[in-house]
């Protein structure tokens, strides 16, 4: 049986989604954030060093990294699903777009999330003039223009086709989905870029994936 280390409002919201999509069975094993600090719990490190989600188990297996676990039921379970044939240029796509979600669109949307709780967070009075200081000119100079160029390229990307890796629906998308849900939450996302809304707005209407919130729960990540 597969078990999902869920923590919540996490990236192992999408692996559920990736199950309910293929249709199989799962059991989930339930984390919570620490309310102040926002960190996982220490008991996820029972199950990976790290102590981070996603994380599943399958049989004597531990897997984690949303890519490795995305890859890895595709292509145990997939039976030919969600994923492009293999040498097709839809295949270069999709492979390209799991990896660009963690590795070229979330670092700019995690730098914002820290730099908005170090200007907006509780600070020692001596410091907090300087530390807000820095944290308004790192994201002004830097964070956000990274931000609106990923934006931006996403933007013209998905106005290629109906999907990421083509015209047809893959795990591609799923990946894709995290980093476009917190660009929606907190990265500036919104109707100046209508294809990328029309993207979530299609995504969120997919039965699956209201299945997959019924059985993970709230998700929020403003």
């Amino acid at each position: 049986m597969i078990i999902v280390h869920h923590l919540n409002n996490s990236r192992s919201q999408r692996v559920l989604w990736l199950l309910e999509e293929l249709g199989l069975e799962y059991d989930i094993k339930r984390y919570e954030r620490d309310p102040k600090t926002m960190l996982a719990p220490a008991s996820l490190r029972e199950v990976h060093p790290l102590g981070k989600s996603p994380v599943i188990t399958d049989g004597g297996l531990t897997i984690a990294e949303s890519g490795a676990i995305i890859e890895y039921l595709v292509e145990r379970y997939g039976n030919g699903r969600l994923a492009p044939e293999h040498g097709s240029a839809e295949r270069l796509r999709y492979t390209y777009w799991l990896h660009y979600a963690e590795g070229s669109a979330m670092p700019p949307l995690l730098l914002k999330l820290v730099f908005d709780r170090i200007e907006n967070g509780p600070l020692p009075f001596i410091v907090k003039p300087v530390a807000r200081a820095i944290a308004k000119r790192a994201k002004r100079s830097f964070i956000e223009p990274q931000i609106e160029r990923h934006l931006d390229y996403l933007e013209s990307e998905i106005g290629r086709n109906k999907w990421f890796a083509g015209n047809t629906f893959s795990a591609a998308d799923i990946q894709m989905s995290f980093p476009l849900e917190a660009a929606a939450a907190r990265g500036g996302l919104n109707a100046t870029r209508p294809k990328l809304m029309d993207f979530l707005d299609r995504i969120r209407q997919r039965p699956a994936y209201k299945r997959a919130l019924e059985r993970g729960g709230a998700f929020t990540l403003g």
